[in-house]
């Protein structure tokens, strides 16, 4: 396992990144993160504000020692090569760094030494014209925290949840930017828990959508059922954001009802906020998910009557169809004595004879509604 991580780290910069003189750079010391490095940012702020230019993570961390702040360093998709030296100059356990660069995680918090550790789940709703059995509902990905005193690293996996925007946001906010590392936590907490709001609301426009579909009458020559592919695909899409919902309700119960070192007090009661709007989120994903149920049941219930009324007309017509087949079957006995075989109007009494009887059959199955 170790020499396929080794090889992995190798050959991903190579794939992903540009090289430069023939290496790939975590950053440049003259004139901060280089391009093509998994750096995106890395500023130092105090008393709210950024203070000068962006720089390089150790460059970052002997201002902060000198001068006091702290640091905001952002990754997207760091190859172990490239984690290795911040992991070892901001002191990140071993565990949470193999975590970080691997991905995958669910969401949770843990608390390695002075270092808080926070997995988030990022949930994108992708933009469909029509919901078929095959389309992509969400697309998710991960925003990983390691917080201390003096620093804040966020490592960013997938193509949503960039944080560019939330910087600016922060900084165009000192008061609470002054907060420290905290303060970045709760707003990127806060700006994925408002993601899942937007996801759920689009995801309830396509269950109304589907349940619309179900519950009407349907059009002349359409049958019931087709509908279970999308609901079944619908399903998915659902676990899938609440795999991402579910379990980060105990880490905001942690960050906004326990004292935290690490977390300023005053950024504590924004933390309860954000755990309330995420437990409506929850609840909203588990009746999703109820509804779906109670839809596709529905759906599933309409084909079996459906699949009923057609074997009731078969069976309606098979009856129909069995009087002439048995008249004809009697009078195609070779027997010299048969009732009115040698009768003048024996063939049209018999003909008249069965289509009463097939009119009085089809009368009655329409009246019991089986035709």
């Amino acid at each position: 396992m170790s020499m396929i991580r080794d090889l992995r780290a190798a050959v991903r910069p190579a794939l992903r990144r540009v090289p430069v003189q023939g290496t790939v750079r975590a950053y440049d010391a003259a004139c901060g993160p280089a391009a093509g490095s998994a750096v995106v940012d890395c500023a130092v702020y105090r008393d709210g504000k950024r203070v000068g230019a962006a720089c390089t993570p150790a460059e970052a961390m002997r201002r902060v020692r000198a001068e006091g702040g702290f640091a905001w360093i952002g990754l997207h998709e760091p190859t172990e090569q490239e984690f290795s030296g911040i992991a070892r100059e901001f002191g990140l356990h071993p565990l949470a760094v193999e975590d970080a660069v691997h991905a995958h995680q669910r969401p949770k918090l843990e608390r390695y030494d002075d270092t808080l550790f926070t997995v988030f789940k990022t949930v994108h709703y992708v933009e469909h014209a029509e919901l078929t059995a095959t389309s992509e509902v969400v697309e998710t990905g991960e925003v990983m925290c390691f917080t201390g005193e003096d620093f804040i690293i966020t490592v960013r996996h997938g193509g949503q949840g960039s944080l560019r925007q939330l910087r600016h946001r922060l900084q165009d906010d000192p008061e609470l930017l002054a907060k420290g590392p905290s303060a970045v936590l709760h707003a990127i907490a806060d700006q994925v828990v408002d993601g899942y709001i937007a996801v759920a609301a689009a995801v309830q426009d396509d269950i109304d959508e589907v349940e619309i579909d179900v519950f009407s009458p349907p059009s002349k020559g359409a049958r019931r059922g087709g509908d279970a592919g999308r609901i079944y695909q619908l399903k998915r899409e659902v676990l899938e954001f609440k795999r991402a919902v579910t379990p980060l309700i105990r880490p905001m119960q942690l960050l906004s009802e326990r004292p935290v070192r690490l977390v300023d007090p005053g950024i504590q009661k924004y933390f309860r906020d954000v755990a309330d709007h995420l437990a409506r989120v929850h609840e909203q994903v588990v009746s999703f998910d109820d509804l779906l149920n109670s839809i596709l049941q529905a759906n599933l219930a309409q084909a079996s009557v459906a699949q009923n009324e057609d074997m009731r007309k078969i069976t309606s017509w098979a009856a129909i169809c069995a009087v002439p087949t048995m008249i004809a079957g009697i009078y195609g006995m070779n027997f010299d004595h048969m009732p009115e075989l040698h009768w003048k109007y024996g063939y049209p009494a018999v003909m008249v004879l069965t289509v009463a009887i097939c009119v009085t059959i089809h009368r009655g199955f329409k009246r019991n509604g089986w035709l």
